[in-house]
C-alpha cells in the first residue's frame, strides 16, 4: 500500500451530507479467514457450490455466497469472464432473498413503497425498482415480479428489506402478507443462455421477453424463468419453488446443460457488471445515497400522481436539479484508469484526488479490469462543483452520456500501481461503459431519442 495506510478517515472528502461517513481509511486486504457458522444461513445450493469448487465467499443477505471457483493457476477470475461473456455459466444467487407481498392490497401496496408505478407491471412480468425512505435514501433496488394478480416477489439485494416492508403496514390499512417464501434463484448467465434454457424446458425462450416471466418445470421440479440478470449479457433467473427441497432436482440438470454448452459454475462477475453500469447496494449505493446522485434520477417518475415514501424529498430533489442547483455533494461518475490489471475484488474505497492540486476529494466504490475495454474501469463519488464546472448539463441522468474532458487522480494499492506510492491517470467515461446485451428502456430511449423510460 502506499503511505496512506492507517492514515484518518480523510477528512478532505467533504461528506457532509452523510450522517455516517464511508470508511476511507486504506487497510488493504487481511490475511483472514471467513469462518463457517449456524449464525450466517446457507442457501440451498450453497454445498453444491463448494462441490464446484467454490473457495472464496462474502456474506451478502445475511447468507454465504460464493465469489471465486476457479483457482488462479488455472485462469482464475480472467477465465470466469471468459465463460461468461463467450460461453455461458451458472450462478448460485439465492442471496437474492425473496419476498413476498401478496393480497387484495397488493398492488397498492407496492406502489406506495416503491418510486416506479406498480401499476404499469402486468401479471408475469417485473421491473427494476427501489425502495427509498423519506428522505429520499435508497434503501434496496431489486428486481420486482408479478407472477400473479395479486402477488408480488421482491428479489432484494443485500439489507433487511423483509422488516421495513413488514413495518409499513403498521399503522396502515393495507390488505396484505408480508414475508420470505421459499423460493432460490440461480441465474444462467451468457451468450449461450437461451440454449442452454431451451435445453431444460419445452418452452422456446421467445416465450420469455426481458422482464418476461414462464412457469416450467425442470426434473419435474416448479421453477420461476424471467429474463433477468445481474451482467449485461443475455441471461435468465431460474426461481426454484420450495428450493430446500428442489435444489438439487434442479442445479443438478442445469449445471450439466451448462457444462453441456462449454460452461462452468462461475461467480457473479463484478467487472462484467460495471460495464453495464449496474449498481451494488453497499457498495455504490446505500440509504444515504440519492437516486439522482447514481444514475437513478429515472427511478423517479415525474407523472405519478399518488403517493409513496420519499415522494415529497424526491420530487424536491428533482426540481432543485432541474433548476441547476445541485443537493448534495458528491456524485458517482465512471472513470477508466491506467494502472496495471484488477483481477481481484476492491478491499477499500480507493481514494481519488485532484491530479493538480493532490487533494483526496472523492473515492471508487467499484473498480475492475475489463479485457474488452483493455482498461481498468470504476465507479466513483467526485465531487459536483468539479463537474459543474466542466458542463452547463444539469447533473441529473444526462450527465453520465455525455462528453466531457475530465482527469482525476485515481491512488490504487502498489499492486496495481505504475509506480509505489503514486496515483494513476484516470478520465471521466460515459455509463455504461458497454452495451447490454438487453437494452434497459432508458438506453433505447437514448438511442432513438425519446423520453419513454419505462421497463
Amino acid at each position: 500500500m502506499s503511505g496512506d495506510h492507517y492514515h484518518s478517515n480523510h477528512p478532505s472528502v467533504d461528506q457532509s451530507d452523510r450522517t455516517v461517513p464511508r470508511n476511507l481509511r486504506q487497510t488493504g486486504d487481511a490475511d483472514i479467514d471467513l469462518v463457517i457458522s449456524t449464525r450466517v444461513r446457507k442457501s440451498p445450493f450453497w454445498h453444491l457450490s463448494v462441490e464446484e469448487g467454490c473457495h472464496e465467499a462474502t456474506v451478502y443477505n445475511h447468507m454465504y455466497h460464493p465469489r471465486a471457483y476457479i483457482d488462479p493457476e488455472d485462469g482464475g477470475s480472467e477465465a470466469e469472464y471468459d465463460l461468461l461473456v463467450n460461453h455461458v455459466t451458472l450462478w448460485d444467487v439465492a442471496v437474492e432473498r425473496q419476498i413476498r407481498v401478496e393480497g387484495a392490497d397488493a398492488e397498492a401496496f407496492v406502489n406506495f413503497v416503491i418510486t416506479r408505478d406498480a401499476t404499469d407491471i402486468e401479471p408475469m412480468h417485473g421491473k427494476y425498482a427501489i425502495c427509498c425512505n423519506e428522505d429520499g435514501g435508497i434503501l434496496n433496488d431489486f428486481v420486482l415480479l408479478r407472477p400473479g394478480d395479486d402477488e408480488f416477489w421482491f428479489s432484494i439485494a443485500d439489507s433487511d428489506l423483509l422488516q421495513w416492508l413488514q413495518g409499513v403496514t403498521v399503522g396502515n390499512d393495507f390488505e396484505v402478507d408480508i414475508d420470505e417464501i421459499d423460493v432460490s434463484p440461480m441465474q444462467v448467465q451468457g451468450p449461450k443462455s437461451p440454449d442452454v434454457i431451451e435445453s431444460l424446458i419445452d418452452d422456446l425462450v421467445d416465450a420469455v421477453p426481458y422482464y418476461g416471466l414462464l412457469e416450467a418445470t425442470i426434473n419435474d421440479s416448479p421453477v420461476l424463468v424471467s429474463q433477468t440478470g445481474f451482467s449485461g449479457e443475455a441471461g435468465f433467473e431460474i426461481y426454484v419453488r420450495e428450493a430446500t427441497t428442489n435444489a438439487e432436482a434442479v442445479w443438478n440438470p442445469v449445471l450439466k446443460t451448462v457444462k453441456d454448452h462449454g460452461g462452468a459454475a462461475t461467480p457473479v462477475d463484478g467487472r462484467r457488471r460495471i460495464a453495464a453500469g449496474i449498481l451494488s447496494l453497499g457498495q455504490d449505493i446505500d440509504h444515504e445515497t440519492s437516486p439522482f446522485q447514481v444514475n437513478l434520477g429515472y427511478q423517479v417518475p415525474d407523472h405519478k400522481t399518488t403517493d409513496y415514501v420519499g415522494k415529497a424529498e424526491l420530487e424536491r430533489q428533482k426540481a432543485a436539479i432541474e433548476a441547476g442547483a445541485y443537493p448534495f455533494t458528491h456524485k458517482l461518475v465512471g472513470l477508466k484508469m491506467a494502472g496495471d490489471p484488477i483481477l481481484e475484488w476492491a478491499s477499500d474505497y480507493w481514494l481519488i484526488s485532484d491530479p493538480e492540486t493532490g487533494e483526496k476529494y472523492g473515492y471508487l466504490t467499484s473498480a475492475g479490469w475489463n479485457p474488452d475495454l483493455e482498461a481498468n474501469i470504476g465507479l466513483g463519488f467526485v465531487p459536483a462543483t468539479k463537474l459543474q464546472a466542466a458542463t452547463d448539463i444539469p447533473l441529473d441522468d444526462s450527465i453520465y452520456d455525455a462528453d466531457l474532458d475530465l482527469e482525476f487522480a485515481v491512488h490504487l494499492p502498489d499492486e496495481y500501481a505504475r509506480e509505489p506510492g503514486e496515483p494513476v491517470y484516470a478520465t471521466l467515461a460515459k455509463v455504461p461503459f458497454t452495451e447490454s446485451n438487453n437494452l434497459s428502456a432508458r438506453e433505447q430511449a437514448k438511442i432513438h431519442a425519446r423520453g419513454d423510460v419505462d421497463e
